[in-house]
């Protein structure tokens, strides 16, 4: 039976030969052994969000490419702030996350912040008190008893929220004190940097967020269990102060580069910001949100672009994926590799 031309033109179409220049798609071979580098370098030839990985992974590769740049002496100058350390590389790196440190993210987080390899932070509330509660106790994977809350499928007990409670209300006293006597106005970067000095713990991520003066921003800082208990209501936050903050770090970036863990709010703080400076360098989105609904958190890059966060030249990258199966994989082919001087 003849094929009817209608469907022979749609189905049968002729495909454009002129591929010289494609990707072609193939697998790892399993028969050559298991080759982790290897599986991850051949991402790139998987398709789907697998090649993803790979733009991201070239994506923050050049961000950090410009941190063996230094600037000249007279772009230094622009990085004189008593607030903000002197950058002597040429692409300033923001990260954003959200409570997705609850679970062993946080340890990679660190990383990053202790080595030095970050210049700014934008995190949520439950960001910030996780990180502080884990050094005073421990959580945990399992139900086993009642009295215990849930935060994904961890499990964190009632306790430990009495004890961050024990913990940080004295240093809140002590800040109400230092604003009535010698006038400080804090903001949650400086509340952050304060709390970072004051648990004087190694394994915190505001511990060196602190020591090497990396400011850690929380637009929504009073969204969680860090002011759920009593806080006297003559101690004054100023949100306000951290956005000129923000705007000023951007601004002065001679390059920016962004690294997106997650959505929401600290997604949309870092964008903010960047959109002043005329849009970002590079930038990566890692999250699982969709652009259905109209919220920022599910925008694709091309949103941004329009808005001006992102530079119409550059190659932004989304990968829909969930970040404690995606990020440290992700850091493992990058910073890690940068840090180490084992780049390839």
């Amino acid at each position: 039976m003849e094929v009817p031309e209608l469907a022979k033109n749609a189905v049968l179409k002729k495909s454009n030969n002129d591929l010289d220049n494609a990707e072609i798609i193939k697998g790892y071979d399993f028969n050559k052994g298991i080759d982790y580098e290897e599986i991850l370098k051949n991402f790139k030839y998987f398709g789907f969000q697998a090649t993803n990985f790979s733009l991201a992974v070239n994506e923050i590769n050049k961000m950090l490419d410009k941190r063996n740049d230094e600037l000249s002496e007279d772009d230094q100058d622009l990085y004189e702030d008593d607030e903000f350390i002197k950058r002597k590389h040429k692409c300033t790196i923001f990260v954003g996350y959200t409570s997705n440190i609850s679970c062993g993210l946080r340890e990679t987080i660190r990383y990053l912040v202790q080595n030095k390899l970050v210049d700014c932070i934008v995190t949520t509330a439950r960001g910030i008190e996780e990180d502080f509660i884990k050094c005073i106790a421990p959580t945990y994977q399992e139900l086993r008893a009642k009295g215990i809350n849930r935060n994904g499928n961890l499990l964190v007990p009632n306790e430990n929220y009495c004890k961050f409670e024990n913990w940080i209300m004295p240093i809140f006293d002590e800040m109400l004190e230092e604003q009535k006597v010698k006038g400080i106005i804090w903001t949650p970067s400086k509340m952050i940097t304060k709390l970072g000095e004051k648990i004087n713990n190694e394994e915190s991520i505001y511990y060196w967020a602190a020591k090497n003066k990396i400011p850690v921003f929380c637009p929504a800082l009073t969204d969680g269990s860090l002011f759920f208990h009593s806080c006297n209501s003559d101690l004054v936050l100023d949100i306000l102060g951290d956005v000129v903050r923000i705007n000023k770090i951007a601004m002065k970036a001679k390059e920016s580069g962004v690294l997106s863990i997650g959505a929401g709010i600290s997604k949309h703080h870092i964008m903010k910001a960047n959109c002043i400076r005329d849009g970002a360098d590079y930038c990566v989105f890692l999250n699982t949100a969709v652009e259905y609904d109209g919220s920022d958190s599910g925008a694709k890059q091309s949103e941004s672009i329009a808005a001006g966060k992102i530079k119409p030249e550059s190659n932004p990258v989304k990968i829909y994926g969930e970040a404690s199966l995606i990020l440290n994989l992700l850091v493992a082919q990058t910073f890690a590799k940068f840090h180490n001087n084992k780049r390839i």
